[in-house]
């Protein structure tokens, strides 16, 4: 296959190419910085920059597949207003830019996955979220609902989109899991706030291998999400790392001082949901890690 990626040089992104090159895919990545990016044999770097769609017309010529994951890192830096406007602008600019071209081009992609997140359900701290409950309330809510429409012109087009909203991504070196394992290693871990909001997740061999299982079956549209099977709550996800790193868990965080340190942005880690894979499961989608505990001890090779 031939696989136009956006957003291509994160976590994921680069998690995701090096699996696609692996399996004999042809990748072309659109990256806003090619300095030190080679090109080779299956890959080819492309400058853009995730607003314009006329250049991307010729990159688009014999494409199966179109996996949209461009967006400002959403965990960087505090939630400024400026800050919010580039998460939410990023996001669709890039989604609206890429579905122009895709119709100003006459070359629909056999799929268009649109990358998404699990606040999109907003925050419960009792209720499980499927892929048919609806959008919530809050700014990572809002965020996901305008990132999804950004691409929604082409259900009418006749393009097979699936929208995959994501779960936290564990990695030992990138994403969340560095942050919330740092107080353990400094043996000050313990439950952030009440502890009780749910922290849905997904090892990141898990959450690229369903990425290709969502685009090469074509039974697969709409949402899906894309976490594991078995939910945690904060406090047991936070006694797991420490049963796993063997380091204690004693030291709780107070809300007021998480909102006091990181402003609005403490939702990220004050407030989670519940959130099930169920479209993953009823079309066969096999976890390599289902359970926390085992997903923790391969990345930290306990």
């Amino acid at each position: 296959m031939k696989i136009l990626i956006s957003g291509g040089t994160g976590l994921i992104g680069k998690a995701l190419i090096k699996n696609l090159i692996k399996t004999g895919d042809q990748v072309v990545v659109l990256t806003r910085r090619k300095d030190g990016l080679e090109d080779s044999d299956s890959i080819k770097y492309v400058e853009w920059d995730a607003r314009s769609s006329e250049t991307l017309i010729p990159y688009l010529q014999d494409v199966n597949a179109v996996i949209n994951l461009a967006g400002d890192n959403i965990g960087n830096g505090y939630w400024t207003k400026a800050k919010k406007e580039r998460i939410v602008n990023s996001r669709v600019q890039a989604g609206n830019a890429l579905t122009k071209a895709i119709i100003d081009s006459g070359n629909n992609p056999d799929v268009f996955i649109q990358a998404s997140g699990v606040g999109y359900y907003g925050a419960s701290l009792d209720k499980i979220f499927d892929e048919l409950s609806p959008n919530g309330n809050g700014f990572q809510a809002d965020v996901a609902h305008k990132w999804e429409n950004s691409s929604t012109i082409l259900d009418s087009a006749g393009v097979r989109r699936v929208t995959i909203r994501m779960g936290i991504v564990l990695d030992a070196k990138s994403g969340a899991l560095p942050l919330m394992v740092l107080p353990f290693k400094m043996f000050v871990g313990g439950p952030l706030g009440s502890g009780r909001q749910y922290v849905s997740w997904i090892h990141l061999q898990d959450n690229i291998r369903a990425i290709d299982f969502v685009m090469r079956n074509n039974k697969l549209i709409g949402a899906v999400n894309l976490t594991a099977p078995t939910s945690y709550t904060n406090k047991e996800f936070g006694k797991m790392i420490g049963k796993v790193l063997h380091r204690p868990y004693w030291f709780p965080v107070p809300a007021f001082g998480l909102k006091l340190f990181l402003g609005e942005k403490s939702e990220l880690v004050l407030e989670g949901q519940k959130v099930k894979p169920g479209k993953l499961l009823e079309h066969g989608f096999q976890f390599k890690f289902p359970d926390l505990e085992n997903a923790l001890r391969n990345i930290y090779n306990k």
